[in-house]
């Protein structure tokens, strides 16, 4: 009971802590940030971009992962008059670098659905087994129900593992969701930075001959 009174305590901090995370990152808020940061970039206003990255939410980190090459590169000659030049390396380099935020603790709340039963079972297993041990030193039993209180006890542990894994599996599966779309908007998102930089800014010619 102890190890299962353990991971249910892990479960419920584990899911409270990604609630309060996609609390502060709600779809609507992510996709208000990406359609402003891409009417930025469609613009040329990738000044303007670059600052209003440093204030958004989990889109605003994910350009500033991307613009991170340029500033450094640029940092001697004014960056932010800069127009960045973007490929799909630097797209999968920052979808990768977000991924560990965006799915944190995913592993731990699937291993803990797995657990939680086996655990149980394991707990029914020795309780069945300290009872049979118990007939076998007492010799017979005149009442039945003094083994059948004995097994229904053990039985105990395998309904609350998977009480615990039924519990942690609907939050889980809604997390999974949301950092699978959140991963495929910022990709999509990524991908349409990349086709917008690397052109000369609005009003720039280039060099003549």
């Amino acid at each position: 009971m102890y190890p299962l009174l353990a991971v249910s305590l892990l479960s419920i901090t584990l899911c409270a802590e990604r609630f309060l995370y996609w609390l502060r990152h709600r779809e609507m808020r992510m996709t208000r940030s990406i359609h402003r940061l891409s009417g930025l970039a469609k613009r040329g206003e990738w000044a303007a971009l670059r600052e209003a990255a440093r204030t958004g939410v989990v889109a605003g980190k994910f350009a500033r992962l991307m613009l991170a090459d340029e500033e450094r590169a640029g940092a001697g000659d004014g960056p932010s008059s800069r127009n960045p030049d973007i490929d799909l390396a630097d797209v999968a380099q920052a979808i990768e670098t977000i991924r560990g935020e965006v799915e944190r603790f995913g592993a731990t709340l699937s291993a803990i659905i797995t657990a939680a039963p086996m655990l149980g079972i394991l707990g029914t297993v020795t309780g069945i087994i300290r009872s049979f041990r118990l007939l076998g030193t007492q010799g017979p039993i005149s009442d039945p129900s003094s083994v059948a209180s004995g097994i229904a006890e053990a039985l105990v542990t395998t309904a609350l593992g998977l009480i615990i894994a039924l519990v942690t599996l609907f939050p889980y599966s809604v997390f999974r969701a949301k950092a699978d779309r959140c991963l495929g908007r910022l990709d999509a998102f990524g991908q349409s930075l990349a086709a917008r930089s690397g052109a000369s800014p609005a009003g720039d010619a280039g060099p003549t001959a």
